[in-house]
């Protein structure tokens, strides 16, 4: 009888637990009075989220698991957030909210255009367009040059730029490539030189933590299709030179290595340093099961509210919760690579490989530099953080995961 209960029961259902479970006990320790409104969208929020799952579920043949992962992120994320501050809170829930529209809109919109993969000159026109927007535009914030800010709103366009990239790549070594000469010598070099020349407006603009998400997502796809492997030893040359570049032409790079390798100095410690000490004590100070979901001290870690998440997530859920945020990327890149190793369309399949990495690097990134492993890039942790640009960027890269996951054969008939 349990194990028919067992399999009859739909992740959603367990889902829709998990999260009733979570708001709970966020209310559970709120100290102050929860307002009757407040407590009306969090139920909206859970209700809309397993709406999208159930409409998911029947719009869409790919992989359904996709969007139950990250729903278990961003319910993980939001919590957090309202936690720390409510105003954010109520914030990043009308982000996450814009983000699930986009997701559908973005979702329909690649299912059924046709000819993207011979878009190439269109994607890299754009994305020029959006690094000059910033370049003239744009405001400096912890020592990078990425914003630009329109009234009291804001937004990333480096974040629009990240799938702007997943396109250019796909659509050259499934189109592009094939309409330059063949008797060109330097033809496995093109990408890599239009790559590069968007990384160093990047590096322009200081925002080298992105600069290393461009890195990586070229570099995969790169290694799997690029027929001569001369052109990959001096793409990672090249980035070894770039990153040394970087270190000595950049102050905020020097002091983020200085206090990955030492930030336990008495100057670094009061000074530079303070956001990866705390976070190393949050997470200490968490244990394995947390202090408790209001119980632990968000205002010791510098901005919280997105880049030092992580930490308060392992202070007061545990380091059992901060290993299972780590274990659903994994699953999430786990499935995106899968989608990509059983997608029969060349420009799909890259597509896929493309947001598998981008969600792997960019958690990687932040987690690592949270936990002392790599110096530290200032990016936010994907559906968890808060900001905007970036939850609608993630939603955008996530909509071309579940497109990939289906047949496309009937866009090529």
């Amino acid at each position: 009888m349990l194990d028919k209960v067992l399999k009859t029961r739909r992740p959603r259902d367990l889902l829709l637990v998990f999260e009733l479970l979570t708001v709970l006990l966020l209310f559970l320790f709120n100290n102050t009075n929860v307002d009757k409104y407040i407590v009306i969208l969090f139920l909206g929020l859970i209700l809309i989220i397993y709406i999208s799952n159930f409409i998911l579920g029947r719009v869409s043949t790919g992989d359904n698991y996709l969007f139950l992962i990250v729903s278990m992120l961003m319910t993980i994320g939001i919590i957090t957030i309202y936690r720390i501050n409510p105003d954010l809170g109520i914030k990043q829930l009308v982000w996450i909210l814009v983000g699930i529209s986009v997701f559908y809109i973005t979702y329909f919109a690649i299912r059924g255009l046709r000819k993207l993969e011979k878009l190439t000159l269109i994607y890299l026109g754009i994305s020029i367009l959006l690094f000059l927007a910033t370049a003239i535009f744009g405001r400096e914030i912890n020592g990078a040059k990425n914003w630009i800010k329109i009234g009291s709103f804001s937004f990333q366009p480096s974040e629009i730029t990240k799938i702007l990239l997943i396109f250019l790549i796909a659509s050259y070594y499934t189109d592009f490539q094939y309409k330059i000469d063949k008797r060109f010598k330097y033809r496995p070099y093109v990408l890599m030189v239009v790559v590069y020349f968007l990384i160093g407006l990047l590096f322009l603009q200081r925002d080298l933590g992105t600069a290393v998400i461009f890195w990586s997502i070229f570099t995969g796809v790169q290694f799997i299709y690029e027929e001569d492997k001369k052109a990959l030893f001096i793409n990672i040359g090249s980035m070894a030179i770039g990153a040394l570049a970087g270190y000595f032409l950049f102050n905020h790079v020097r002091v983020r290595v200085d206090i990955w390798l030492n930030p336990w100095t008495e100057k670094n410690i009061y000074g530079n340093g303070r956001q990866i000490v705390q976070s190393l004590f949050a997470i200490a100070e968490g244990g394995f099961f947390g202090t408790g979901i209001g119980l632990g001290y968000p205002k010791l870690l510098p901005v919280v509210e997105s880049d030092s998440i992580f930490p308060l997530i392992c202070e007061e859920m545990g380091i059992f919760a901060g290993i299972g945020i780590i274990m659903l990327f994994m699953l999430l890149t786990y499935r995106g690579i899968k989608i990509a190793i059983k997608q029969e369309y060349k420009f799909y399949r890259i597509l896929a490989i493309c947001v598998s990495i981008l969600f792997a690097v960019q958690a990687f990134l932040n987690i690592g530099g949270m936990i002392k492993l790599i110096p530290m890039t200032g990016l936010t942790l994907p559906f968890i953080s808060y900001g905007g640009t970036s939850i609608l960027s993630s939603f955008m890269a996530l909509a071309i995961l579940q497109v990939a996951s289906e047949d496309m054969s009937y866009k090529y008939e």
